[in-house]
């Protein structure tokens, strides 16, 4: 049986979000096909996985053949009692072009909708190539044009990403890739996103690796000369990047709703940092002697007597989802953090909320090559000064904080921090020096 085949294949996938917990059932919601080419077939089918008491949702691209090329051999699923070869068919540039061709003609297969931006032309020859790099989601380029990704775990809703950039797109935004198509489908009778395609920036850097040169060629520096004079600074980028993000933070006030939170509900806003506080410090008792200042900093935001505006945001936003083009940074990835629920992904926020998550990062990318350097303790200086000069410089271009601002800023800094104190301490402890060099 087919769900056979795909219950030993999908536990061993990179986007599979059940690892390490027993697969108790898997079973085929929907099976569409999306149309054939030669001798393949694609399939696009929603798997339902539950383990113990959760199910999830998953879609594939199947594709069916004969005979499995040398080619997509890596792809495989498996082979039917009848001999079928099932494989991933994202990695079949053959039958990916058939997703180009459905967005350009704004095809119907079934379930299965395909539709494209409105006013643009998508270029149908282009040749795919799955990209290696992602890990909830997989994403395919075609040629230097497009990229498409494709939302493996499911989630009932219009995906944030594809909301949001349609939005600046349609207020001119300079800063988000162009927006040219999506698929979608419906599920427990409401329109979800399965794929979204944009502009692909062929030429762009990736701001993370952008930053780590920057701090490589500080703490390289033979003579002593302060971040400001070293060669690679980049501080004049950091500074351009606040900018785009306070402008990003305009168009998107402008595009949906906004608010204003009272006084008494900024204090619940803190009552969660501080049970959020209390089970890092359960965790990892080395942030217990910090306490203290992170409690100073929640009292101050608790003292605000001021409302809050609050908007869309990113809630996502480092480093990492940035890409520096000819032309100007670009924003990336506006579907907020995958394993949140849609309604939290979509609510509203203090645009200072990204703010601290760039800031983070920056302190991030000074502190992510001490963690196996052998002069680690002695370019913690350096580090500190790469950091600081950086956020200073994203603060003035974004020039969007005033100081009755400050106390929240750093409060949301601050249980970022505490966030990451839990992640790096579960996940990579290595890493857990640079959270808590925050709190030093």
């Amino acid at each position: 049986m087919l769900e056979d085949l795909l219950a030993r294949w999908i536990t061993h996938q990179r986007w599979f979000a059940g690892k390490g917990r027993p697969l108790d059932d898997l079973g085929i919601e929907s099976h569409t096909v999306l149309g054939t080419e030669g001798e393949a077939q694609l399939c696009h089918l929603v798997l339902s996985v539950r383990q113990a008491d959760a199910r999830d949702r998953y879609q594939l691209l199947i594709g069916i053949r004969a005979e499995l090329p040398d080619r997509l051999k890596h792809a495989l699923v498996g082979i039917t009692q009848d001999g079928v070869h099932v494989y991933d068919a994202a990695h079949d540039p053959t039958l990916a072009r058939l997703l180009l061709e459905g967005m350009a003609e704004g095809q119907d297969h079934g379930p299965v909708r395909f539709r494209h931006t409105r006013g643009v032309e998508i270029d149908t020859t282009q040749r795919s190539l799955v990209l290696g790099a992602e890990q909830s989601n997989t994403s395919l380029v075609y040629g230097d044009a497009y990229i498409c990704k494709l939302f493996r775990r499911l989630i009932p809703g219009v995906n944030p990403e594809l909301e949001v950039v349609t939005a600046l797109a349609e207020r001119g935004s300079p800063h988000i890739a162009k927006p040219y198509g999506w698929i979608e489908t419906d599920l427990d009778g409401v329109p979800t996103t399965l794929a979204f395609m944009q502009e692909f920036l062929s030429t762009s850097n990736d701001g993370w690796d952008l930053a780590l040169a920057s701090v490589r060629d500080f703490y390289g520096q033979l003579e002593d000369v302060s971040a400001a004079e070293a060669g690679g600074d980049f501080a004049a980028e950091s500074h351009r990047l606040g900018a785009a993000t306070a402008e990003i933070h305009r168009r998107l006030a402008a595009a949906f709703p906004t608010d204003v939170v009272e006084p008494h509900e900024v204090k619940w806003m803190v009552e969660g940092f501080r049970r959020r506080l209390a089970r890092a410090v359960a965790e990892v008792p080395e942030l217990a002697e910090h306490a203290d200042v992170v409690e100073r900093a929640f009292h101050e935001v608790e003292e605000l007597t001021g409302e809050v505006r609050v908007q869309r945001v990113h809630g996502d936003y480092h480093l990492g989802q940035v890409m520096r083009t000819p032309v100007g940074w670009f924003v990336l990835d506006f579907e907020g953090e995958p394993g949140q629920p849609l309604e939290e992904r979509r609510a509203l926020a203090s645009p200072l909320r990204d703010v601290a998550g760039m800031l983070r990062s920056f302190d991030y990318a000074a502190g992510h090559l001490l963690t196996d350097h052998p002069e680690g303790e002695t370019l913690r200086p350096k580090a500190d000064e790469w950091a600081t000069h950086n956020r200073t410089a994203f603060l003035e271009g974004y020039a969007d904080v005033g100081a009755e601002d400050a106390a929240l800023l750093r409060a949301l800094e601050y249980d970022k921090a505490v966030y990451e104190v839990m992640y790096e301490a579960r996940h990579r402890p290595t890493w857990l020096p640079i959270p808590l060099a925050a709190f030093r």
